[in-house]
């Protein structure tokens, strides 16, 4: 056989993401806590690197106009009004405890033999868990916001999630109520010890009969399962032992304050997003360092360390001006929440911000997670602002955070001995033009942490 060798030349397209781009985008994705980590070893690795002297939000007069200094933008980035923040002494809500859900769940994580992408996957779904251990986004919509070219399917993070849900707490990464406790019945040692008709009845109940048993109707219930009332009563105390929020050790414990990033004022009759400057990074290069490198050969070994620092400054710049830059676009959708409170939310999602803003979901949910903004309501995280849309009787639609608002009034103010069932809420809601299904209550009842009718009726009667 003959080997005929040749050469070709090929065009094509690859995507590379240079240094300077995985680090703004890792920058983007921080806390303003964890930048600021970041920040400290930046400068402790770099001796071009260096915090300014405390001079105010101005910027020295000597490097106002070099247009090769980053750092020297800050002021382009704040509020044009220098007026005092009206919030500046407000209380703060206080961040979570020393090791926080996620950093109990990587530290497992890095236990198993996982591959690199299977780690890379189970950190992302470990970052989308909400303060209670629940996975709140569906996997479709997950894959949908990563990049096409990592050919990242639902199938692939199912296989992902379910070794994230064999970890403590028993119950992470549940996509419902129903999921979490069936879950803990599986892997709970106490589950396991029952007896096998109770555990079966127990995990009926949890797949098919929450709602029927919410409802304290045990008649019906026993008629569906087709079991003893011994055992159902029995199965309803094996489920009662078990924790409907399994991140609520972690998230109950509080420490440090959290630092707003954007401060919200109004202006006129406009609500306006500036940048808190407490949280601005005050980094510049050494000065005589620049120059005597100035005047170096460009060999010298040190050039790459000054490009490694105005590189950081860049990024650094640049995260707070797209975080900037989002804010201001949730302010502007959500003005009469500023005005009104929660209950005037108008529906939200990241695909409008980033089609307004030209920018992609992902980075939007970057500039939103774990970035918090000072209001009239309280230090609030900017992904609050989101919530999809339901519709009302007179053709317009309302926010889920509306509606999660107007339900937590309702139960508020009914009757400890007699509280109102989910379709009770259902109708009252109604009544005030939001048309919405019962199930749906549950689900927004169970997000604002409401027990159900008849366990707050057990209390009331407890109590």
């Amino acid at each position: 056989m003959t080997v005929h060798q040749s050469l070709e030349l090929r065009n094509h397209q690859q995507l590379a993401l240079t240094p300077q781009l995985q680090q703004s985008i890792r920058l983007l994705q921080l806390s303003a806590q964890e930048l600021e980590r970041e920040i400290s070893q930046a400068i402790m690795d770099n001796p071009l690197l260096e915090q300014r002297e405390e001079q105010g939000v101005e910027q020295p007069e000597a490097n106002a106009e070099d247009p090769d200094t980053p750092h020297d933008e800050w002021p382009a980035l704040l509020s044009p009004s220098r007026s005092v923040d009206p919030y500046a002494d407000s209380e703060r809500p206080e961040a979570a405890q020393a090791e926080p859900l996620g950093q109990h769940l990587l530290r497992q994580l890095h236990l198993t033999r996982a591959g690199p992408r299977d780690l890379a996957l189970i950190t992302l779904l470990i970052e989308e868990l909400d303060e209670n251990g629940y996975l709140p986004s569906s996997l479709d919509d997950i894959a949908q916001c990563l990049p096409s070219e990592l050919e990242v399917d639902t199938q692939e993070l199912g296989t992902a999630l379910r070794l994230l849900q064999s970890f403590d707490p028993t119950g992470v990464g549940a996509r419902s109520l129903a999921e979490c406790l069936l879950l803990q019945l599986a892997l709970a040692p106490a589950a396991q010890r029952c007896d096998p008709p109770i555990l079966q009845c127990a995990r009926q109940l949890a797949e098919r009969h929450l709602d029927l048993l919410a409802s304290g109707n045990l008649g019906r219930l026993r008629e569906a399962l087709g079991c003893t009332q011994d055992v159902l009563r029995q199965a309803h105390v094996l489920l009662l032992s078990l924790e409907p929020r399994p991140g609520r050790a972690w998230a109950g414990s509080q420490a440090d304050y959290v630092n707003p990033d954007v401060l919200v004022h109004k202006a006129g009759r406009r609500w306006l997003a500036r940048l808190n400057p407490a949280v601005l990074p005050k980094l510049r290069v050494h000065p005589q360092y620049e120059y005597w490198l100035g005047e170096a050969p460009r060999r010298s070994p040190l050039h790459e360390q000054l490009q490694q620092a105005q590189g950081l400054i860049r990024n650094v710049h640049q995260r707070f001006e797209t975080i900037l830059r989002v804010a201001q676009a949730i302010v502007d959708r959500q003005q009469a929440f500023f005005e009104q409170g929660a209950h005037a939310m108008r529906p939200l999602l990241l695909r409008d911000i980033a089609q307004a803003l030209e920018m992609h979901e992902s980075t939007v949910s970057r500039a939103t997670r774990q970035k918090f903004v000072a209001t009239p309501c309280g230090v609030l995280e900017l992904k609050y602002f989101f919530g999809a849309a339901l519709d009302t009787d007179d053709g317009l639609a309302t926010s889920a955070t509306a509606v999660r608002s107007l339900i937590v009034k309702l139960v508020a103010g009914e009757s400890r001995k007699k509280p109102l069932s989910d379709s009770q809420i259902a109708a009252s809601l109604g009544e005030q033009g939001v048309m919405i299904a019962r199930r749906t209550v549950a689900k927004y009842r169970e997000a604002a942490g409401i027990e159900s009718a008849s366990l707050r009726r057990a209390r009331a009667t407890l109590a």
